[in-house]
């Protein structure tokens, strides 16, 4: 079973920073698709960082780029999302999302594949 737990979500003011935490299974870690979607109220659900594969490069939102950046912490099966710079715009549910590999050329940055696996949800509330 793919089990994803999202923790380190809170409320700050504008301009400040949060780390958000994804733990899961070794297997989950070492063989899906990682990515951080967030859910802003009255809007639908966006992938704002798809993790590369391998040593392909992160993807990241326009509106993320330069503030955020996702990390791994192999040993501990555990993806994060440093956030910086916080602004009022990224107030919202964060999940955590896993997906298999579509195929052998699947890198994971591709937006068209659906993420079938997602955790609980952690909120975030960046105030004015």
């Amino acid at each position: 079973e793919v089990q994803l737990v999202e923790s380190g979500g809170d409320s700050v003011p504008a301009g400040g920073s949060l780390r958000l935490s994804c733990a899961t299974s070794a297997f989950t870690y070492s063989s899906y698709c990682m990515a951080w979607f967030l859910q802003a109220p009255g809007k639908e659900r966006e992938g704002v960082v798809l993790l590369g594969y391998g040593g392909t490069d992160t993807y990241y939102a326009d509106s993320v780029k330069g503030r955020f950046t996702a990390s791994r912490d192999n040993a501990a099966n555990t993806v994060y999302l440093q956030m910086n710079s916080l602004k009022p715009e990224d107030t919202g549910m964060y999940y955590c999302a896993a997906r298999p590999r579509a195929r052998y050329s699947d890198w994971c940055t591709a937006p068209q594949w659906e993420y079938s696996f997602w955790g609980q949800g952690t909120q975030v509330s960046v105030s004015s």
